[in-house]
């Protein structure tokens, strides 16, 4: 019999998702975090975002990771607790799961409880033998790390699928800092991200002509309608994604097709036609770029993995010494 799998929760509640929308809305440039699209059904979205042909971070990244997981699982080295933030369904993990040499411990972490412990449920049973501990939490907040039953040799957050390219520079700085914290005296990460490339590509991985990315978007809304009794009218918003040459980023927003109102718990929001919130940032960098960045905060040796066509890029780094 599988030992129970054990279900850690972190502070991740109404409260916080309500002041960050009120917040938001309130500034003259509107903007909601886009760690808010994953609820459930936004979890489930971006699962059907990633199978779309537009979509190639995903399959550029698992084509990294299917053919180098051995010799990146030899680099990260046995008896690792592996961390992984914003783990989602986990589908990339496996391959990794498959080549490190006796982890100690896999700890997913998720701001989505519902859809983390089902994909936590489901690799506990495909990996009877990994102790599998799944974190309710937001990883760019202080959260605590589960004790595990073995003793881990060492820590390695992985970060995969580019979300480090939602951070504005000094948030992504600041993040990789924190992992650097994180991991301890002898830890690593290994962190997905996307490389820049021919801007219609990229144009095109966050316009889906099946509209599943502008979908996945609005969902946004109706989550706060949702959690927050909100009334948005999701027919009266548009889906829209810009790559911004000069900054080297897209750029998704939810546009206003109209002048309206709209209610948030006790707040009123006016919107004139075109007017619109942004969702997200995704910033597309350099292997040379991003080296600099993390070596800056004091992550050093790095060894990278590239697709064949370059898109994107796994890079594999480790703790510097105090």
């Amino acid at each position: 019999m599988n030992p129970p799998l054990t279900f850690c929760e972190n502070q991740v509640g109404d409260i916080e998702f309500c002041r960050a929308v009120i917040e938001g809305l309130s500034e003259p440039t509107r903007t909601i975090p886009s760690k808010y699209f994953y609820d459930q059904a936004g979890s489930q979205l971006f699962d059907k975002i990633c199978e779309l042909d537009e979509y190639y971070l995903t399959r550029c990244e698992s084509e990294i990771m299917s053919l180098n997981s051995g010799e990146i699982a030899d680099a990260i080295g046995p008896a690792t607790r592996l961390i992984e933030y914003g783990s989602g369904s986990s589908t990339k993990t496996r391959l990794l799961l498959n080549h490190l040499q006796h982890p100690a411990a896999y700890v997913p972490v998720d701001i989505s409880a519902e859809h983390l412990l089902k994909s936590s449920q489901r690799l506990k049973a495909d990996y009877p033998a990994l102790e599998v501990t799944p974190v309710v939490a937001d990883f760019c907040q202080p959260f605590q790390i589960p004790d595990g039953e073995r003793g881990a040799a060492s820590n390695c957050v992985y970060f995969p699928g580019s979300t480090i390219g939602n951070f504005l520079p000094n948030d992504a700085s600041d993040l990789l800092r924190s992992i650097h914290t994180q991991v301890g005296p002898i830890g690593r990460m290994l962190i997905g991200f996307d490389l820049q490339k021919d801007a219609a590509v990229i144009q095109r991985a966050y316009d889906d002509h099946l509209g599943v990315t502008a979908e996945f978007n609005k969902n946004l809304l109706r989550r706060i309608n949702r959690e927050l009794n909100g009334d948005f009218d999701l027919q009266r918003f548009d889906h829209r994604a810009v790559y911004d040459a000069e900054y080297g980023r897209v750029e998704m927003h939810l546009v206003s097709n109209r002048d309206q109102s709209v209610r948030v718990a006790d707040h009123e929001f006016v919107f004139c036609q075109g007017e619109s919130i942004r969702t997200e940032y995704s910033h597309k960098y350099s292997i040379g770029g991003f080296q600099e960045m993390a070596s800056q905060i004091g992550w050093t040796n790095p060894r990278v993995w590239t697709d064949q066509r370059e898109y994107f890029a796994v890079m594999l780094l480790d703790r510097s010494e105090d």
